[in-house]
Parts: structure tokens; C-alpha cells; sequence
């Protein structure tokens, strides 16, 4: 169930109007990326702030006949122009108190999530989750983390050259053998390169 009160960032591959319609009858808020073919007309314009990239902030109405039967409420539409990138983006909030630059700033802070999951399935070795509850979920994921801080910490207290990625990799396939653990990272050892480092995002830093 929707948390009223809460803001729910998403890509707009997963936009549904009926859904973000739920959203806001729930009390929630919710941002979004307009995908291009959007079918909709101006109400009204707000003053927009283009010194922070602001270039749009609208409020809009659908024009689409299915999106329209489904979110029959009006949207809030801000168009952005990153600087960084010197792209233009178009975001679609019911959040209307928000200043238009701390909405961008949320769904950039989205970007940073997903970059996170990336860097779990990369380096935490969870191909799949063995439980579909916020609790399962939560716990395999504090586990693989607490493990890859094990690993982190026995790196860096033993002044082993192996890459954590390579560590990893040798704990998976050694978990029941008993030897020193500084020959089970000795170069070739298992057939792993100790010089191999992934060019993934790193969370931890020695």
C-alpha cells in the first residue's frame, strides 16, 4: 500500500497513469520522467527559475483519451536543462508545493539508487533473492553487505594485494577448505588473477 505523505521516484519505463492516479488518491507524491509521445495541454505556466536549469514549470492537463480516463487530475510538468550534460528533461510530479529544482534533485537522487543496486548484483554476488518480503529482502542484503565488509576489513588488516572482487571470488569456492588465509590469495591460487580489479563503482574505499 502507497504511504501518504511519501514521494515515489520512478523511471518513466514504469509509468502507468492509473497506477500514479492511485498514488496521489493514497496521498502520496510521486516523480516521473514524460515519456516523448505525451499527449497533454498547458493550464497554467509558473515562473521558472532558469538560473538553476529550470526552463518549464506548467501545470497540465492529459489530452489522451485512456490516460486521461485514468489520471483525470492535473499534473505538474517542469522541464530541465542539466547542466552537466546539456540535456533537456521533462519530469511529471502531482507534488506542487516543492520548489521545481528540489523536484529534479529527487529524481537525480533516484539515479544514485539505481547505481547502488547495480554495484549490489555486482559485487555482492545476489543473482537472485530467496524471499519476496521486505524483510527477506533486507536481511540477504545486510547479510551480503556484512560479508563484504569482512572481506574488506581482512584486506586491509592482512595487506593483501588481491582485489576484493578477486577475494570474493576465492571465499566463494573455498568456503569449507581449512589453510592460511594469506596463501588461499597467493598469485594463481584457484586459477584468479590477484591483479584483476573490476572497473565497477566501488561503495568502499580502504
Amino acid at each position: 500500500m502507497p504511504e501518504a505523505g511519501a514521494i515515489y521516484v520512478m523511471d518513466r519505463a514504469y509509468v502507468d497513469f492509473a497506477r500514479l492516479h492511485a498514488l496521489h488518491q493514497a496521498g502520496a507524491f510521486f516523480v516521473t520522467r514524460a515519456k516523448s509521445n505525451l499527449r497533454a495541454h498547458r493550464v497554467y505556466s509558473a515562473p521558472a527559475d532558469r538560473d538553476a536549469g529550470i526552463i518549464a514549470d506548467q501545470t497540465i492537463a492529459l489530452d489522451g483519451a485512456r490516460t486521461r480516463h485514468e489520471c483525470p487530475i492535473r499534473l505538474r510538468r517542469i522541464r530541465f536543462k542539466d547542466p552537466e550534460t546539456g540535456k533537456t528533461l521533462v519530469f511529471l510530479t502531482n507534488q506542487t508545493s516543492l520548489p521545481a529544482a528540489t523536484v529534479c534533485d529527487l529524481y537525480k537522487a533516484r539515479w544514485q539508487v539505481d547505481l547502488f543496486f547495480k554495484w549490489i548484483k555486482q559485487h555482492l554476488r545476489i543473482k537472485r533473492f530467496y524471499g519476496t518480503s521486505e524483510n527477506a529482502v533486507k536481511t540477504q542484503i545486510w547479510i551480503a553487505v556484512s560479508v563484504y565488509v569482512l572481506v574488506a576489513i581482512v584486506r586491509k588488516r592482512l595487506n593483501l594485494e588481491a582485489s576484493l572482487y578477486t577475494m570474493l571470488q576465492v571465499v566463494s569456492v573455498s568456503v569449507f577448505e581449512k589453510l592460511p588465509i594469506q596463501s588461499a590469495f597467493l598469485p594463481g591460487a584457484y586459477g584468479f588473477d590477484a591483479a584483476m580489479e573490476n572497473n565497477q563503482l566501488n561503495l568502499f574505499t580502504d
